[in-house]
């Protein structure tokens, strides 16, 4: 039985995620703000706690829980991400700061916590945004976020190399539209090709075996613009 930790479980990919690792029968810890609907769910092996990954206090229990009931992980999905749609003109110094503290310092604040809990067969998924892809289209209003996502991209690329020969492999995962809310926001009235499901589908069979085939690199999950 694998373990696996995922972060943005409240809604969309993350919380379909949750749901289909749990059918294959592994252990969950389930990390969000909100730690209620994926409570709710009430599903063997996996507990959902609530985790601010700017907080340090809530790290430290996330990383206590694994010491003591795990001792290992097998699989870290980074996937909680903040959002803000708004003209660059417009978007405040905290703004800035506090959408990087999830998307960028929450993937290396937690990231660090859980690495002497990995084996070298471990793999580390990073889940960004075609947005932050040099040469993909660009949307106005998305500089924050596409901005931070593009860190993400380069981050997952140094960690490979730094840890390639004793592991985990890191990989970074850049989704194009997807159903969810956040997409909603970004987008309204449009429609995209792929459920929340659909994504996470695809995430759970990556995490699982993409590190056979990849480390350190970025691969383009999109079909469409955006």
């Amino acid at each position: 039985m694998k373990n696996i930790v995922i972060t943005g479980t409240s809604r969309g990919i993350g919380f379909e995620m949750v749901k289909l690792f749990a059918e294959k029968g592994f252990s969950v810890l389930a990390l969000s703000r909100n730690e209620q609907p994926v409570e709710a769910l009430n599903l063997a092996h996996v507990k959902s706690m609530s985790c601010d990954l700017s907080k340090e206090e809530d790290l430290k229990a996330a990383s206590a829980y694994i010491s003591s009931e795990w001792k290992q992980v097998d699989v870290l999905i980074n996937n909680a991400g903040a959002f803000i749609n708004k003209p660059f003109e417009e978007i405040t110094s905290v703004e800035f700061q506090e959408l990087y503290s999830t998307n960028v310092l929450g993937v290396i604040a937690l990231t660090q916590k859980l690495l002497p809990f990995m084996k070298r067969e471990s793999h580390v998924v990073n889940i960004s945004t075609m947005g932050g892809v040099q040469g993909s289209v660009k949307f106005p209003g998305l500089s924050a976020y596409s901005s931070s996502k593009a860190a993400v991209i380069t981050l997952t690329e140094l960690l490979a190399e730094e840890y390639k020969e004793k592991g985990p492999a890191f990989n970074v995962l850049a989704l194009g539209a997807v159903q969810t809310e956040m997409f909603e926001a970004a987008f309204p009235g449009m429609q995209a090709p792929l459920s929340a499901k659909e994504m996470a589908e695809y995430i759970v069979d990556f995490s699982l075996n993409g590190n056979k085939y990849y480390n350190g690199k970025l691969l383009q999950v999109s079909n469409s613009t955006p």
